[in-house]
């Protein structure tokens, strides 16, 4: 008897980025349109934490920034053909928990995407900082990428690198 296709590891995959995917999408609309962050540029949350928006013309780190407005269409193909491989490891995988990380990792990427064809930019707004120490401002799709490939690692590294394990 087969499973249905929602317990299956693609269907879950699918769902995972689909709920990365709204929820990038909604925060940054609601950090765009609701809290009116661009006008207000910095909102205090906790003495630790602050919504700050930033336009991330960037990659990671703000790495490859010095590409102007071909960035914008350079960054976008190669998230999106990154996308398309991760959905096809995505549907060949037999592990749930490796379909989950690679959905939450292409939802992210394709929301990302979705700001720079839109924005012409990525919407970054969490801003962590302590003790003098400030980390970069990312986003909902931004954690979603992170925390899912720490996952991949700590599952390969415990699994030994074997297929065993799926």
């Amino acid at each position: 008897m087969s499973r249905p296709f929602m317990l299956r590891p693609f269907g879950l995959g699918l769902l995972a980025l689909a709920l990365v995917l709204s929820a990038d999408q909604v925060s940054k609309y609601w950090i765009l349109y609701g809290l009116d962050l661009p006008d207000r540029g910095s909102v205090r949350l906790l003495p630790f934490l602050n919504f700050t928006m930033v336009w991330n013309h960037a990659v990671t780190f703000g790495m490859f920034g010095g590409l102007g407005g071909a960035g914008r269409i350079v960054f976008s193909v190669i998230s999106l053909g990154v996308a398309a491989a991760l959905l096809v490891w995505m549907f060949r995988t037999p592990s749930r928990l490796t379909a989950l990380c690679v959905g939450a990792v292409t939802g992210g990427a394709v929301g990302n995407v979705m700001d720079r064809l839109r924005y012409g930019a990525v919407v970054d707004f969490v801003h962590a900082h302590a003790f003098g120490w400030s980390w970069y401002v990312f986003n909902v799709a931004d954690s979603a990428i992170v925390c899912s490939v720490c996952v991949l690692l700590l599952q390969n590294s415990l699994s030994g690198g074997s297929k065993a394990s799926q």
